[in-house]
Parts: structure tokens; C-alpha cells; sequence
């Protein structure tokens, strides 16, 4: 017998996305941390916020301005520098630019501005039976993506000096991942919202990292993580009658911190007996 929350149409389609967003985001966010990565992985997903509202401005659907907008940020991005800080400047301005040209819009355009600014927060409980069908279609192609380009990718990730003098044309890996990740964002952000797209990409994969080193292990770790936060998120949620990607990042933090601490050597017991 299916539990109480589950008995909704609405509940079961916020599940199913949730569960396919966490486990193809967590994938692609294990290599986003081990790169290094992690603000352009943010930026990413707010540029998505001036492509839907530059959509409404036109009357054009705003998924197809935030899929536009986030893939042609991440090839700016991938030509933007080689070393991680010249890139970091690079995204800031490209994320500053998006982000005014985002204000620019809504104030041009404000008849459907609630669609754009839904992108910042997301919508999970608004979810219907098409769009978890195009969200499944494209998580496939982007994990059909990662599978594709494992070896290369873990190799320049781990030792990018050593894969390129292997031959590895890393400069064409870190751009096809940047796509990947591009397409990602663009598919998680309706679910999740922009603002709070850390909770998937970044949470789940930097507490596996602080657990094992081992990419094999840390992968499976992250996608458990990031199932059980999004999900979890969902149920206290929808008993706590509170925004669903609060709850989630809620627990994507505490998962989090509870990896800096044990980590770190800082288990719970020896701060409780320190405190007393």
C-alpha cells in the first residue's frame, strides 16, 4: 500500500523527477567538485534565469531561453582561461552581464515575469507527465554524455598536466563536460531552482569526496546521498508544509557539515565532550 504522500498525482510526479534530477545532477556534480568547478556550476544555473525571462519577453516558451542561454554561457566559459582563477573572473563577469540582462527583461516585460522568476526557486510540485518525460530524455543523453567521455574526464580531472602529455586534448573535455553540465542546469533548475542548484551539484558529491577517495565509491556514494536528500526533502516537505528545495538544501547542508566535521577528525561525541 502506497504511503499517504504518494497517493497524488502531484507527489508522484515531483518523485520521479526529483529521483532522475538527483541521480544524473550528483553524477555530473561528482566531476564538477573534483574540477574545481563549483562556481561556475552556480553561475550556470542563475544565467538560466535572464534566458527565461529574455523567452517571456518575446512570448516564447522560457524553457527553450534558459536551455539557450545556459549552453552558450558554458561555451563562453570553457574559451574563457585554462587556469582556475582566469576562468573564476571570466564566469563572474559573464554572470554579472546575465544577470543584469535578466533585470533588463522583466522590467521591459513584466506580463509573464512570474514564469522567469519561478526559474530562480524552482517548482517541483508543479511538475506534469511531459516534462518528466523530456527531463528523462535529456538526463540520458547527458549521462550517455559522461559515460562517453569517463576515462578522458577522470583522467584530466585527477592530473590535467598528465593527460596532456598523453595526448588527451583536454581543452576539447573541458568543453564538452562544460555542455553537459550546461544541459544539466538547464534541466534541474525548473525542479530545484536556480538559486538553490548547490543542494544536488555540489552537496551530495563534495561530502563523498571527504569519505573516500576512490572515484568508483565516491560516485555510488554521491548518487546515494543525493537520492536520499532529494527525496527525504520531499517528504518533510510535504508534512512540514514547507518550500520542498529548502528542505532539500537543508539537508544537503547538514550532509555537508557533518562531512567537514568527521572529516576533519571532529566527530559529534568530541565536540559534545568539549562543549560540556
Amino acid at each position: 500500500m502506497l504511503p499517504e504522500f504518494l497517493r497524488y498525482d502531484f507527489m508522484q510526479n515531483a518523485f520521479l523527477a526529483t529521483t532522475v534530477i538527483a541521480l544524473m545532477g550528483s553524477l555530473v556534480g561528482y566531476f564538477v567538485v573534483l574540477r574545481r568547478q563549483a562556481f561556475g556550476s552556480h553561475a550556470l544555473s542563475n544565467i538560466g534565469f535572464a534566458g527565461a525571462a529574455g523567452a517571456s519577453l518575446i512570448g516564447a516558451e522560457p524553457m527553450v531561453g534558459l536551455l539557450v542561454f545556459v549552453l552558450g554561457a558554458a561555451l563562453l566559459m570553457a574559451w574563457s582561461g585554462r587556469n582556475v582563477g582566469e576562468r573564476d573572473v571570466s564566469v563572474g563577469m559573464i554572470l554579472m552581464f546575465s544577470l543584469g540582462l535578466g533585470a533588463l527583461f522583466i522590467n521591459l516585460y513584466s506580463a509573464n515575469a512570474n514564469a522567469a522568476i519561478g526559474i530562480l526557486f524552482g517548482s517541483v510540485f508543479g511538475i506534469d507527465a511531459s516534462q518528466i518525460r523530456w527531463i528523462t530524455i535529456t538526463s540520458l543523453v547527458v549521462l550517455a554524455g559522461l559515460i562517453a567521455l569517463f576515462r578522458p574526464l577522470r583522467f584530466s580531472s585527477l592530473n590535467p598536466d598528465a593527460a596532456r602529455a598523453k595526448g588527451i586534448p583536454v581543452s576539447l573535455i573541458d568543453t564538452l563536460f562544460l555542455l553537459l553540465l550546461g544541459a544539466a542546469s538547464a534541466i534541474a533548475v525548473p525542479v530545484i531552482g536556480a538559486l538553490l542548484s548547490f543542494a544536488i551539484f555540489i552537496g551530495p558529491a563534495s561530502a563523498a569526496q571527504a569519505w573516500s577517495g576512490r572515484v568508483g565509491i565516491g560516485l555510488a556514494l554521491t548518487a546515494l546521498l543525493a537520492l536520499g536528500e532529494a527525496l527525504g526533502g520531499l517528504v518533510i516537505s510535504y508534512y512540514a508544509n514547507l518550500p520542498a528545495s529548502s528542505c532539500i538544501a537543508a539537508l544537503s547542508f547538514g550532509l555537508y557539515a557533518l562531512s567537514r566535521l568527521t572529516r576533519y577528525g571532529l566527530p559529534i561525541s568530541s565536540l559534545s565532550r568539549s562543549s560540556g
